[in-house]
């Protein structure tokens, strides 16, 4: 399982007999065997002592740090990147136009796809204008001869997509009731997409999820022994694990979009 540390001032991480013990001021709130868990996820101000730090690094289980907001700033894990050989046909594709271009097209592709299965899955009335669009432009993504057309393309089905995400939010109505003490209730409408920083409650969670999704294939990159920074659709900049957001784009809809609505849904 995953272990994560919860926001706050004052919790700190040490270890004993390959136990974490999780305190909170110095008084011991929890503990967790290393043997349960394989990888540890940090939010805000937590403090690892050494120890525990060389016992996560000796049992190979990454530490993962996050901002209060939730956002990613990187992973403490042992030595890894030992498969040389994965890394330079890695580095040899990434010189390859034409294979960039091709699977770049696949990855799109595929994400276009899954939004359109989750529109049809959980739509209240399925829209069946913008599934054709997303249908038909799949057929332009194929065609892309660019990047860069390939990403006006991905663009358009997102904006399609997400003009229709809210009719995919199923809420009781008392959500929509006013509170006794007459401040504005606490919604989840969604009007459409922005970040950094997310104006509304829905927009908060699809970024923190997709922050956590990045967060977990860039492990995958590294553990399997490839470069999470180099990547063949997102363009190489400093400090972007662009082959993890390359292969995150087509999980995007089934496993982060489907999370957000399945917490922003009252079980029956």
């Amino acid at each position: 399982m995953g272990l994560a540390l919860p926001l706050g001032e004052g919790y700190s991480v040490g270890i004993s007999k390959q136990v974490l013990n999780i305190k909170d001021k110095g008084k011991l709130v929890q503990e967790v065997r290393l043997n349960d868990i394989h990888q540890v996820n940090v939010l805000g101000n937590i403090q690892l002592t050494t120890q525990a730090i060389q016992a996560l690094l000796g049992a190979e289980i990454p530490v993962v740090y996050f901002s209060y907001g939730g956002w990613f700033h990187g992973l403490t894990q042992s030595v890894g990147l030992k498969n040389i050989l994965w890394r330079r046909e890695q580095f040899r594709l990434a010189d390859r136009p034409t294979f960039c271009l091709q699977l770049a097209r696949k990855l799109v592709i595929g994400k276009i796809r899954n939004q359109r299965t989750m529109l049809m899955r959980n739509h209240v009335e399925p829209p069946m204008e913008s599934l054709r669009f997303l249908k038909a432009i799949m057929h332009e993504a194929h065609g892309a001869e660019s990047l860069t057309e390939l990403l006006g393309v991905e663009g358009m089905a997102a904006r399609v997509y997400f003009e229709q995400f809210n009719g995919m939010i199923k809420l009781d109505e008392d959500l929509s009731q006013v509170p006794s003490n007459g401040k504005s209730p606490f919604r989840f409408d969604f009007l459409r997409r922005n970040r950094r920083p997310p104006r509304d409650p829905v927009n908060a969670l699809l970024s923190l999820g997709y922050s956590l999704l990045a967060k977990d294939l860039t492990i995958t990159a590294t553990a399997v022994g490839l470069d999470p920074y180099l990547g063949y659709y997102h363009q190489l900049r400093h400090g972007r694990p662009a082959l993890a957001l390359d292969l995150m784009e087509p999980f995007r809809p089934l496993i982060v979009d489907s999370a957000v609505l399945s917490a922003i849904t009252p079980s029956s």
